[in-house]
């Protein structure tokens, strides 16, 4: 062994070799272990071992061998000869390709004397190409361990039992549509992972695994499951999700060592009461509801401990050391794992609307979530902790990939991410794992390619258009440094409709960065391909100028002159020593940078419409969104129903992150205390992918008895001129211009308002009413009036999502017949006097508003208990109630 070490250049700076270090650090051998999958070129090594030193090589008991080396295939051969060999590693991804994604190994097979290794008891072929399980592995009789996840299995070989001595099979994320009865003589088997394949059925026989302490069959597609499965004794976790169940036998209540039961995202319209009373079941996701039963304390372990949070944009829960899953109404999922926190932490979060005052959007980035704000911020965890954050899925092409961004307090960055969308749904979510808290958001970007620039050099090319290199010189730096490259793909089509001239035609558009602020030492070469339609054959090298563009891409300045240009038939070769945007543009035009400024900036617009709908039943409720062009149809088809309007506005150009302002006109005018309210006039920012939507209620400040009332709403990118133009709504402006698009509104003529007295008027007497607390904010009797005027016919719903019965509701109709408004307080303050003493009363109005489409309630009430929690603050500082931070240092100085 000792002679293996030196063949493979493995002695320490000591030149002591392995033999006497077993377990030296860095060395791929120690002892009877040979390691080589950490080598490129692994497979070589081994060959040159066992040609050179056979005698040492077949004592080796441990292997690992890399499959995505070329020489895996004439390394087989080798194999059977190790007859000692006990545990056997033949792994693929080790290597990525250029879109990322871990490349899977070249195994197909395996030579047939393969099963002649007796003493193997661990085989782990993940990663590979396997569409058959090779049949000689059924001839290893003493195989305990079998790994063959991340291949491309179909099937499993019908004697597959006969591997009687199993303990742990893992076949994930296979196409496996079927399991062979004789899985069910496996009796030894302890954990069996099937997550991530085909499943439609299971055999009655797998209920014979009488040893199985973890079953996961998630991510299949099973409609049921064998009621056999009540056998397994020993079974402690059962994962289910994922899957087309519409049923479970009850039967599962009676597994005795049971601890974790997920049914999350099935069909599940109903579960057998002995189960869903069971403390560590997990339903979340069935038609039949979307919570969970949370476990009582010391009910189950603390690895499996669920927290359930149903506040809608703002909340709090505690983290202990055990650990804990916390789900969040909104669809955000956390998990701490135990010893995360190693003292309890009480976690703050809410959700807020993104701010583009703090909140900067790269160019071409497409917002597509809320922002997360997550307190303490900085709070240090000693383990990472597992996010998920649902997003709207991007309707935006190859070249744009999905990540998660968090704020360090000075600035944003990317997060290594991993997105899945739901089977048969839109619904996307994205994972990220953080060791700290701030803020976070889910955004759309290009596709960046990066890496480390050594001393001595390398490549860098795009996965969006292989085409495209950079190669960077040995003694391009002396300190390694990282680049990152995006591309954005630009058509030719595109091209000509912006510029209207057929002789335009450019290169993709390149942006380089590093994270230095050094130039590069040496020039860096960077290769573009020639714009669509012109080769090394037909150049007119007059007209070929090279680009290059400030930071934020601003403006592009001709540099064609600076640089020296290199051609080949289908390329432009050019250096540079510092990186930012460059572009490759072909054309008789002069002025070709602000050509270029006015076709950036035409790619990074959006398309959009104003729509104003008003309320079919309640004109005054006016609901107000700025829709990407193509939705506009989807959006009124739904909305159609509830509302009535103009037609849409012509056709404007927003970016993506803009903000805008809608002014009421002519006579109509909104509660200027709103939050979102400047100036008089309502503040939106626009995100192509986000809701850019208001409902308001809206007024007329004169006395407009026995007349309607025409008025208007405009919308402006800045302050609203002095005098508006008459013809506004005839006239079309640019991109730049601060109006943007006027549409008609029209209020009806004023009828009594039975909130003007209303106590005289029905007979109502309304006791004194204070929903919540002063801390957290609460609801005066007032503020239910002012609520109680805009609800309208959707009282009903709004009734039952309060928790009020059908019963209840009907005789409220009954007793009121007739007369909506005296419905609608008749029910709504019954509702608070029954539930002033619950401390979440208020959450609970603003869910019902929410489920009932009533979002502008919704938002009102919110906003009310903001006010309120603020003054809440103001009047503890000003009593002295509250120290400041810099009495809280003192004293804390003094102990």
């Amino acid at each position: 062994m000792q002679k293996m070490a030196e063949l493979l250049g493995l002695r320490d700076e000591c030149g002591e070799g392995t033999s006497g270090a077993p377990a030296l650090a860095g060395s791929c051998l120690a002892d009877n272990r040979l390691n080589l999958d950490v080598y490129p070129d692994g497979c070589r090594r081994f060959l040159q071992l066992f040609k050179e030193q056979q005698g040492d090589v077949v004592q080796v008991e441990f292997l690992r061998l890399s499959s995505n080396d070329c020489l895996l295939d004439t390394t087989l051969g080798s194999l059977p000869h190790l007859k000692h060999l006990k545990s056997l590693v033949l792994k693929g991804g080790h290597a990525r390709d250029e879109f990322g994604t871990y490349q899977h190994g070249s195994l197909t097979s395996l030579p047939p004397d393969f099963g002649n290794l007796s003493c193997l008891t661990h085989l782990d072929l993940s990663f590979n190409r396997l569409s058959t399980l090779p049949n000689c592995i059924l001839h290893l009789s003493s195989l305990r361990v079998l790994l063959v996840s991340h291949n491309s299995l179909v099937t499993l070989p019908e004697n597959f039992g006969c591997l009687s001595k199993l303990t742990f099979f893992s076949a994930m994320k296979n196409q496996l549509k079927d399991l062979p009865q004789s899985i069910g003589e496996l009796s030894m088997l302890q954990d069996l992972d099937l997550s991530e394949n085909a499943l439609e059925l299971l055999p009655e026989e797998v209920g014979n695994l009488h040893n199985c302490t973890e079953l996961d069959l998630s991510g299949n597609r099973l409609s049921s499951i064998p009621d056999s499965l009540a056998n397994l004794k020993c079974l402690r976790r059962l994962h289910l999700h994922s899957n087309l169940l519409v049923t479970v036998p009850a039967s599962l209540a009676s597994l005795p060592s049971l601890s974790r039961l997920d049914l999350q995202n099935n069909r599940l319209r109903a579960i057998p009461a002995e189960i869903h009373t069971l403390p560590f079941v997990h339903v979340r996701g069935n038609p039949l509801g979307e919570t969970e039963p949370s476990p009582q304390a010391g009910n189950c372990k603390a690895s499996a401990a669920v927290v359930i949070h149903s506040c809608i944009s703002s909340g709090s829960f505690t983290v202990t050391s055990e650990g804990c899953r916390v789900v969040l109404a909104c669809g955000i999922h956390f998990y701490f794992p135990p010893g995360a926190a190693s003292d309890p932490v009480q976690i703050y979060f809410r959700s807020l609307t993104p701010d583009p005052q703090w909140v900067k959007l790269r160019h071409h980035d497409v917002l597509l979530s809320r922002v997360l704000e997550l307190q303490p911020h900085g709070v240090q965890f000693q383990q990472e902790v597992q996010i998920w954050m649902p997003y709207i899925s991007p309707q935006t092409p190859h070249q744009h990939e999905v990540v998660v961004r968090t704020f360090s307090g000075q600035s944003w960055s990317d997060l290594k991410t991993r997105v899945k969308q739901k089977r048969k749904s839109k619904k996307c979510v994205a994972h990220c794992s953080v060791l700290h808290f701030s803020w976070f958001l889910v955004v759309s970007r290009l596709v960046q390619n990066e890496c480390k620039v050594p001393a001595e050099g390398t490549l860098l090319f795009s996965s969006v258009d292989p085409n495209i290199k950079v190669i960077f010189p040995p003694g391009v730096t002396k300190e390694p440094r990282g680049v990152k490259l995006q591309v954005l793909p630009v058509s030719a089509e595109d091209i000509q409709e912006i510029t209207a001239s057929a002789g335009c035609r450019a290169s993709p558009l390149l942006y380089l960065s590093q994270d230095s602020m050094m130039d590069f030492l040496k020039p860096v070469r960077i290769q573009l391909p020639l714009p669509p339609g012109v080769t090394g054959l037909n150049l007119d090298r007059s007209r070929l100028h090279i680009l290059h563009g400030d930071l934020e891409g601003q403006t592009w300045n001709d540099i064609t002159s600076e640089v020296v240009l290199e051609f080949s038939h289908l390329y432009a070769v050019f250096e540079v020593t510092h990186f930012s945007w460059y572009w490759l543009w072909y054309t008789t035009k002069t002025y070709i940078g602000g050509i270029a400024k006015k076709v950036y900036e035409r790619l990074r617009l959006y398309q959009v419409n104003f729509i104003a709908l008003q309320r079919k039943k309640d004109p005054e409720q006016v609901l107000l969104q700025c829709v990407p062009k193509h939705k506009v149809d989807p959006v009124l088809k739904k909305l159609q129903d509830r509302y009535r309007g103009p037609e849409p506005s012509d056709m404007v150009e927003m970016f993506e992150g803009e903000q805008f302002f809608a002014a009421f006109e002519r006579g109509i005018s909104i509660d200027t205390d709103r939050p979102d309210c400047v100036d008089g006039r309502l503040s939106f920012i626009f995100y192509s992918h986000l809701k850019n939507m208001k409902e308001i209620y809206v007024t007329s400040p004169v006395d407009r008895k026995g007349q309607a009332v025409k008025g208007q709403v405009s919308f402006y990118r800045g302050a609203v001129p002095d005098s508006i133009p008459e013809d506004a709504s005839r006239r079309r402006k640019g991109p730049d211009s601060l109006w943007l698009a006027t549409l008609p509104i029209k209020l009806p003529q004023l009828k009594p308002r039975w909130d003007e007295n209303p106590g005289p008027l029905y007979g109502f007497s309304f006791p004194p009413l204070n929903l919540g607390n002063a801390e957290t904010g609460y609801l005066t009797q007032a503020n239910l009036l002012s609520i109680a005027r805009r609800v309208g016919a959707d009282w009903q719903s709004i009734g039952l999502h309060l928790g009020l019965t059908y019963q209840q509701i009907e005789r409220i109709g009954y007793n009121n017949r007739e007369d909506l408004n005296k419905q609608i307080l008749d029910m709504l303050f019954s509702w608070a006097q029954q539930n002033s003493e619950d401390p979440d009363c208020v959450s609970k109005l603003i869910t019902a508003m929410k489920e009932s489409g009533r979002q502008d309630i919704a938002d009102e009430v919110e906003a009310i208990i903001e006010l309120g929690r603020q003054k809440y603050s103001e009047s503890i500082r000003r009593v002295g109630l509250e120290q400041d931070s810099s009495t809280e240092d003192s004293a804390m100085a003094l102990m």
